[in-house]
């Protein structure tokens, strides 16, 4: 089956969550409505190759009731619920409005991010259910078998059934954790689309541009005046800065650039001017959180000369925010590149005698690759590409292997050194 037309894809990522909200809102039935939905989808993408019906939304719940209405009548153990379906008032009685014109993404981002998810189930889900990602493309970006994304999803969607998950909106006691929750699962998609984990490419560029469009839509869900919603502007401004360096990081020959070799005229100007006016226009509203100090260190970078030391100084502070080893080992990075490489070496080896960096599988080959660095920068050579041939090890991303096994064999070329 041929690829939609980017604005039969954009379209269809949009309406998704709408469709599921109408379906769930009128059945009542999530882990039914949400397969529905994604049958709707696949039926568009064949519908539409013509011609975009007047109202797709509409067109698009048609569609779906007719499946919800196909696939509990299959239910044998719910036979007579379509009759009771058909019967039944939508769940939020009261409500004048249809269900097309009802925005469900809040609720449904709060419902795929359920507390009794796993992180890994939260994110499946939410790329399927809010992001309209089928199975397989899902998988192909975690770099998972289909069966085993779908087995997954399933299974999440069996646990927020086991745990009496409905669709409504948060009350006041549990929405800043449940909104807090929904922000780290976005984050989650595009740190995994920045700098894939596995395969042979370095950036999922779906999976960026979708953590940035379901950003974008939490953020347009938010009032001014929420108190969340400094820190989802933050969130997005650090997207956008991040994704704004996209094409420098990687060569002609799609080997990786460290961002302080970056072209910075291959930056795209737009996007590190909305980021950087986004997180100005949070920055003096209270407190802080990780994501706008993410998004001004990002920022600091874009303006220029990287003033290293200001970086230092962020890191720091998000440090004592959130205590996490790939923010140690970014403020390991400024503060060498501040105050000089042993200075960085002796923080670094500090940070491991206390939280023991260099011991756990998943920020070992990080620590191994910001050590080889430092040493390199001290001249220590030899030590330098055991280092990067260690780290290189480490990571199942090839083209952050080719980088490392490079610097490896360059640390050791003679006269690689010399000014």
């Amino acid at each position: 089956m041929n690829r939609p037309s980017e604005h039969v894809e954009h379209l269809l990522r949009t309406e998704a969550p709408q469709v599921l909200g109408a379906l769930v809102r009128r059945f009542g039935r999530f882990e039914i409505a949400e397969d529905a939905v994604q049958e709707a989808l696949l039926a568009a993408t064949r519908a539409w190759a013509d011609g975009v019906p007047e109202n797709p939304r509409s067109w698009l719940i048609r569609i779906g009731y007719r499946r919800m209405v196909d696939l509990l009548r299959s239910d044998q153990a719910r036979r007579r619920r379509e009759q009771e379906a058909e019967l039944a008032e939508p769940v939020h009685r009261g409500s004048s409005s249809p269900p097309s014109a009802i925005d469900d993404s809040l609720t449904l981002l709060l419902l795929c991010c359920h507390p009794a998810l796993p992180a890994t189930s939260q994110v499946a889900l939410t790329l399927r259910a809010v992001g309209g990602l089928t199975t397989a493309e899902i998988a192909h970006a975690y770099g998972a078998t289909e069966n085993t994304m779908g087995t997954r999803i399933s299974r999440a969607k069996q646990q927020l059934a086991r745990a009496g998950a409905r669709f409504t909106a948060p009350t006041d006691d549990d929405r800043t954790d449940r909104i807090a929750a929904v922000m780290r699962v976005l984050y989650l998609i595009f740190n995994e689309g920045y700098t894939a984990s596995a395969g042979n490419a370095l950036t999922r560029v779906d999976l960026t541009h979708e953590a940035i469009r379901l950003t974008r839509l939490l953020l347009d869900t938010l009032p001014a005046d929420d108190p969340l919603h400094s820190e989802a502007t933050g969130l997005l401004a650090l997207m956008l800065l991040t994704e704004s360096r996209r094409s420098a990081r990687t060569g002609p020959a799609g080997q990786l650039v460290p961002l302080e070799e970056q072209d910075r005229t291959r930056w795209d100007a737009e996007l590190v001017r909305e980021g950087t006016e986004l997180i100005d226009s949070v920055w003096q509203q209270g407190e802080p959180g990780q994501y706008q100090l993410q998004a001004a260190i990002a920022a600091t970078h874009a303006a220029g000369d990287t003033d290293w030391a200001q970086i230092a100084v962020l890191y720091l502070w998000l440090e004592r925010l959130t205590p996490t080893a790939p923010v140690r080992l970014s403020r390991v990075v400024a503060v060498a590149q501040a105050y000089g490489p042993t200075r960085g070496l002796a923080l670094l080896d500090d940070l491991n005698s206390r939280h023991g960096l260099d011991q756990e599988p998943l920020t070992r080959q990080r620590e191994r690759a910001v050590r080889a660095h430092l040493v390199e920068l001290t001249g220590d050579a030899a030590r330098a590409a055991a280092l990067y041939r260690e780290a290189a090890e480490l990571t199942e991303n090839q083209v952050e292997q080719r980088y490392l096994r490079e610097r490896a064999d360059r640390a050791e070329r003679p006269g690689s050194h010399e000014s």
